[in-house]
């Protein structure tokens, strides 16, 4: 009787202690005013960062969170932190962003989606973020394992972050009567971006990052920012100066072997329309390339998007793609089974990177493209960090 009473005491204090701080959270949210919730298959890191540096740069004062490829706190005056994590990732640690926040007096917080299980997309919304403008980049077919089977599937997943009573915006097309149909039901307002908005940003724009943006990403940016009251001038200007988020893709040049590279980091680009729409974009970039090289990196925890990547694989074209990773064997399986040729993909699987960068070297021509895709997890970073040093060597 003691044992039941005493859980019972335990129980109760926790609910209790969940209910006051459910409250402490509310509270802290209401005092700030705008609240930007960015969702989607892929730049969801970019574009978060995009709009907080056009909210900073028209005097909001404004804080933002990434998550990803390293989880960062960036405050109102541009500096970053990153997210202490005492184990792994968990959405609860939203309620410490909104905290800190609030500490540093701001009036704008734009955050990026950390959730992939559509519950937990949603309760990012409901319960942690509770946003008055949703992002939702573009929904690809990504994470099947999770927020699948389908391509619509995963479009329903990431509606689970429309905002209730607020605005959405999308740069989405195929899957747009999806998040049509969920701004609707949540009483909020769709703003959708289309190809007309993506080609107004004029090359010369595009020429002011320190990396390769899309488009697309800054057109959605813009229109946010400009909804919030920012002059398009004013707000690209912030833009323009903003640190880039790590896993942005990124162009480097570089000798290895004695000879000319030019390197493309696209690990970031880990579904197949992205991973096809980049590798046609550099080689549309630099057709003076004699040899068109993918390192393609692979992780054990991302089976099915292994299983994808192979299946698309045969459509790149590449004269050769270098496997890296521990999932090799099912990149491999799929490709061959899609009608990869065997000789034009190489086995690395299982290597270092010092052993891989060995096999690059041996692949090279006299001036090459080689583009990163897949996983920056893993071997990538390290991949990522010998092939763009300026004067990379073997």
């Amino acid at each position: 009787m003691i044992e039941v009473l005493t859980l019972a005491s335990v129980t109760g204090g926790l609910l209790a202690y969940w209910a006051v701080e459910a409250r402490r959270h509310q509270q802290a949210l209401a005092r700030i005013p705008i609240r930007v919730h960015v969702n989607g298959t892929r730049g969801k890191s970019s574009v978060t960062r995009l709009i907080a540096a056009g909210l900073r740069a028209g005097g909001r004062r404004t804080c933002a969170k990434t998550t990803g490829t390293r989880a960062r706190m960036i405050f109102p005056d541009g500096r970053e932190v990153p997210v202490f994590r005492p184990a792994r990732a968990n959405v609860l640690e939203q309620i410490r962003v909104v905290r800190a926040a609030v500490e540093a007096g701001a009036e704008a917080l734009v955050v990026e989606c950390m959730a992939l299980q559509p519950a937990l997309q949603w309760r990012c919304e409901a319960q942690l973020v509770r946003s008055t403008h949703g992002v939702i980049t573009n929904a690809r077919p990504d994470h099947l394992d999770v927020m699948g089977p389908g391509p619509d599937d995963v479009a329903r997943a990431l509606a689970g972050t429309t905002p209730y009573g607020g605005t959405l915006y999308t740069s989405e097309q195929a899957r747009r009567a999806v998040l049509a149909a969920a701004a609707q039901d949540r009483r909020s307002t769709l703003v959708a971006l289309g190809d007309a908005d993506a080609q107004a940003v004029t090359a010369a724009e595009l020429a002011g990052f320190s990396y390769v943006a899309h488009a697309e990403n800054v057109a959605l940016a813009l229109r946010v920012c400009a909804d919030l009251g920012v002059p398009r001038a004013t707000a690209l200007a912030g833009m323009h100066a903003a640190a880039p988020d790590p896993g942005a893709l990124r162009e480097q040049a570089s000798q290895r072997a004695g000879k000319p590279v030019l390197f493309v980091n696209a690990f970031a680009a880990n579904d197949p329309e992205s991973t096809l729409a980049i590798w046609q974009l550099a080689r549309r970039r630099h057709p003076q390339a004699d040899r068109a090289l993918v390192v393609m990196n692979t992780r054990a925890d991302r089976v099915d998007r292994s299983r994808q990547l192979g299946e698309a694989a045969p459509a790149w074209g590449a004269d050769q793609i270098l496997v890296t990773g521990d999932d090799a064997g099912t990149f491999l399986r799929a490709a061959r089974q899609a009608g990869l040729p065997a000789e034009a993909a190489l086995d690395l699987g299982g290597l270092s990177a010092a052993q891989a960068l060995a096999a690059l070297d041996g692949a090279l021509g006299a001036h090459s493209l080689v583009v990163g895709v897949g996983n920056i997890g893993g071997l990538g970073f390290e991949l990522v960090q010998a092939l763009a040093a300026p004067e990379a060597q073997p």
